[in-house]
């Protein structure tokens, strides 16, 4: 990783006097959902993230940038919740909403899901979350409004570019193109990527995630509400983890799930996690980046192929990177048969320039040793979905 770049320190020293709120969490995070507004019966939404800005707060190494994506990670949660609940109140039809046989794209982080997510989302039969939608769902919008909210998600990704440029390369995105629910999970792995939260990472696989998958379908059930309904197309390699919650609420879910070799994807994911935390922290334990998250993957994983196994084989796609990381012209139409979905003409024509938006102007290039892990110690964790890897490639 670079030296730290100017944008960066300068916005350390300018939001240097907030970080002295750090020393009273409770204080910040009463007067954020004070301002969110959050209603009766919400209080299993809204405690959740107190114990998690308390320990956000307590990370010794956090930096003024840091604890302002702290705070700003909290209030989105809690505002959107709000909205949510609100529009619910005031239109009960939006409950009424079905959301039929929605696609979720799930796998390891680095496995092309984005890519997958894109293809799919390519046709016109398809209705796929923007990353405007997620940082605020709400009805839809007039044209003023909708301009307004992609101006402000552009602001939010030009920002984060300016502090790390590195980022863009890594993993490409924009305001209107299609973008992984994570921004919608409230109590998924994101804190976990900029600051040191070992109570919030042991409680990941303790948690019940079921009311959290009824909260994202009814920020999709807003997002659809007076809108034409077309079949979603999800996307997070979060929800690789919690596939026993997810077809809970979403019955009559298929999974595209997204395979590559474990030791290129947790490589190039600690690479993506470490610009994180070069935004967030002062210093970055690189050795501890990677026993974390060799562990949140491998586990995820692990709880991942249980689930599965009680998955009906119709409703489960498995895709090996060799389908569209190495010859998408080819894999994309297999993989539409392999959804029950049309590829037409139109989706081809457009596919070229899907295929170009996700690459970044210079090569990703990343290095296992970095982060103090070795090709076997990856190889141990993950040797059962090897196996299975070893199947999804041979069929």
């Amino acid at each position: 990783m670079s030296s730290t770049p100017l944008p960066l320190t300068l916005a350390n020293l300018l939001l240097r006097p907030a970080l002295g709120s750090r020393r009273d969490p409770d204080r910040v995070f009463d007067r954020i959902a004070a301002k969110a507004g959050q209603g009766d019966g919400e209080e299993w939404f809204v405690d959740g993230f107190r114990p998690l800005l308390r320990e956000w707060a307590s990370d010794e190494g956090l930096s003024p940038v840091g604890w302002q994506s702290a705070r700003a990670h909290v209030r989105r949660h809690l505002t959107n919740r709000a909205r949510i609940r609100r529009l619910l109140a005031e239109h009960p039809a939006i409950a009424r909403e079905p959301v039929e046989r929605p696609v979720f794209v799930v796998g390891l982080p680095r496995t092309a899901t984005t890519l997958t997510h894109s293809v799919l989302s390519l046709s016109d039969e398809h209705r796929c979350p923007r990353l405007w939608e997620l940082l605020a769902p709400g009805l839809a919008p007039s044209p003023r409004e909708r301009r307004k909210a992609i101006t402000s998600a552009r602001r939010t990704l030009d920002g984060t570019y300016l502090l790390s440029p590195r980022f863009r390369d890594i993993h490409p995105m924009t305001a209107e193109g299609p973008e992984e629910c994570t921004f919608l999970l409230p109590h998924a792995l994101v804190p976990l990527s900029q600051a040191r939260l070992p109570e919030y990472h042991a409680r990941q696989f303790e948690r019940d995630f079921v009311p959290d998958y009824r909260h994202l379908k009814e920020c999709f059930q807003v997002l659809q509400y007076g809108r034409p309904r077309r079949r979603w197309i999800l996307k997070s390699p979060m929800h690789t983890g919690n596939l026993d919650a997810l077809l809970e609420v979403f019955p009559d879910a298929t999974l595209v799930w997204t395979h590559r070799d474990p030791v290129t994807a947790v490589a190039s994911f600690c690479s993506l996690v470490e610009c994180g935390m070069a935004l967030s922290r002062r210093t970055v334990d690189l050795h501890a980046l990677g026993a974390t998250w060799l562990d949140l993957l491998s586990r995820s994983v692990r709880r991942g192929l249980a689930a599965r196994a009680d998955v009906p084989r119709e409703a489960l796609v498995d895709v090996p990177y060799s389908w569209l990381g190495s010859d998408p012209a080819t894999g994309a139409p297999k993989l539409y048969e392999a959804v029950g979905a049309r590829w037409t003409d139109a989706d081809a024509a457009r596919l070229p320039e899907v295929a170009t938006r996700l690459k970044g102007s210079r090569p990703h290039r990343y290095d296992l040793a970095r982060y103090g892990l070795t090709r076997a110690g990856v190889e141990s964790a993950f040797a059962d979905y090897n196996t299975l890897r070893a199947e999804v490639d041979r069929a």
